[in-house]
């Protein structure tokens, strides 16, 4: 019986097992599930029914070629769930940040998974919509993503990546056929080296002057080329790598509030906790009270009778309960 290596390491958070590669499954929820967050990548497509998909960045009615993108830390639900059909793609940070490093520098690949998503009014979620014949091509590389989760990632990395590269591709090209008047090209190296600055030394200080001095570019040089590579100012995307980190340190550590403010580099709390609800919609301390409270461990699996192809969709055993907490097969 292949196992699904998802996690839950507490309440409500959900990782992918050390290790895992990208990760594909088909999920059925008949009524609700309750809000969650995840410290993966999470790409669902809509293969059928109707929900309402709750997130930071608003409410939204789901429908048959629907895909959603969220980032590391977003917190999201679904409600009022007729049948609502996905397919979960699960991909580890780790993995965008090591074998997909090279997307930054594509323009589809790098809005889909990095500059989209983190505009201030998408807080981590990108939304966009497949016909029926790109969304049957990527359900034949999930399908296959599916396949390969029971294989080594010693001997069958390279299919991995390259399906699961195959299927961003195509949610890349229909995000960016949604940026109405924009033409996206090679994202200039100035912009992926200021990105590259921001990501590795968040806490530093930063100022845009320091910045455009590490880059040997003049500060207004480098805005323009940066908010036409990425939509946001260099400092609008270190608040939002911020906010990120400050999340992941408040699901995975136990560190005091006050503290993490000050290791993503934000030492007035008052200015940490303002950021911080300006991107998520809630407070530090909310977020880290509704979705790190409990510690317990619980491994993944389906029913001894489930089962395994890829076909096949899992759903929670009583819709009360958190999906995540209980993934099971039921009827189709």
């Amino acid at each position: 019986m292949r196992e699904i290596p998802v996690n839950e390491a507490r309440s409500g958070l959900l990782y992918l097992r050390e290790g895992v590669q990208a990760y594909a499954f088909r999920f059925l929820h008949s009524v609700v599930q309750k809000t969650h967050t995840h410290s993966f990548f999470e790409v669902a497509f809509v293969l059928g029914g109707e929900g309402l998909h709750v997130s930071p960045a608003g409410r939204d009615p789901l429908r048959r070629g629907d895909v959603l993108l969220l980032r590391p830390g977003v917190w999201h639900a679904y409600q009022e769930c007729r049948d609502l059909r996905l397919y979960n793609l699960c991909v580890p940070a780790q993995m965008v940040h090591r074998e997909l490093a090279w997307a930054k520098a594509d323009p589809g690949l790098g809005y889909l998974l990095w500059t989209g998503p983190m505009a201030m009014q998408r807080r981590g979620v990108l939304s966009m919509a497949l016909p029926d014949a790109r969304l049957a091509e990527c359900i034949e590389h999930l399908d296959a993503l599916a396949e390969l989760g029971s294989e080594s990632v010693l001997t069958h990395r390279a299919d991995m990546v390259a399906r699961l590269t195959l299927s961003l591709s195509i949610v890349a090209r229909a995000a960016a056929s949604g940026r109405a008047g924009e033409s996206p090209g090679p994202t200039h190296g100035a912009v992926l080296g200021a990105m590259r600055l921001l990501e590795e030394r968040p806490a530093y200080p930063w100022t845009l002057a320091e910045l455009a001095d590490e880059l040997h570019l003049t500060p207004g040089y480098l805005v323009r080329l940066f908010k036409s590579a990425t939509g946001l100012p260099p400092m609008a995307y270190l608040a939002r790598h911020r906010v990120e980190k400050a999340a992941e340190l408040l699901l995975d550590t136990d560190e005091p509030v006050t503290q993490i403010g000050r290791s993503v580099g934000w030492p007035d709390q008052n200015y940490f906790a303002r950021r911080f609800k300006a991107h998520f919609g809630v407070t530090a301390t909310a977020y880290r009270s509704q979705f790190a409270e409990n510690r317990a461990q619980l491994r993944v699996r389906p029913h001894a009778d489930a089962p395994t192809s890829a076909g096949a969709y899992f759903r929670p055993a009583n819709a009360a309960r958190c999906a995540e907490t209980a993934l099971r097969d039921g009827s189709r």
